[in-house]
């Protein structure tokens, strides 16, 4: 009788290697005085596929980083790269000006600006004598 050496690692790494993935870009939001920045990073995706857009106080991102011709060619053993679909949402806070947000792409990174409402002072209502 002959043993026979069970790895499991490599059993993931084949149904890893073999299956479609799914992504989403890695994204930081900062605070700022008076604006909210929400950076994405989104290499090999082209400007004209991303889509930003607005609705009830959602911020959604979403977009598609094209898949290259991939072949077992010369040793390539491993894909790690996603490609395909992604959408990200955020609820921004009431304090956000949503008719005024901009976005901009430069060197795989989305960056946009959400500037801040001016805030509504209180005000004092003198009350007349009748």
């Amino acid at each position: 009788m002959s043993l026979v050496r069970f790895e499991p690692l490599s059993l993931v790494d084949r149904i890893n290697k073999d299956s479609p993935r799914r992504w989403g870009p890695a994204v930081d939001i900062l605070e700022q005085k008076d604006r909210f920045v929400v950076r994405a990073d989104l290499p090999g995706v082209d400007p004209a596929d991303i889509e930003v857009s607005m609705e009830k106080g959602i911020l959604s991102v979403a977009g598609e980083r094209q898949s290259e011709g991939r072949s077992e060619i010369a040793g390539v053993a491993r894909y790690e790269r996603a490609a395909g679909r992604f959408l990200r949402r955020f609820a921004l806070p009431d304090t956000a000006d949503a008719e005024a947000i901009s976005a901009k792409c430069s060197n795989g990174i989305l960056e946009i600006s959400i500037p801040k409402q001016a805030a509504i002072q209180a005000r004092r209502i003198i009350v007349d004598a009748a």
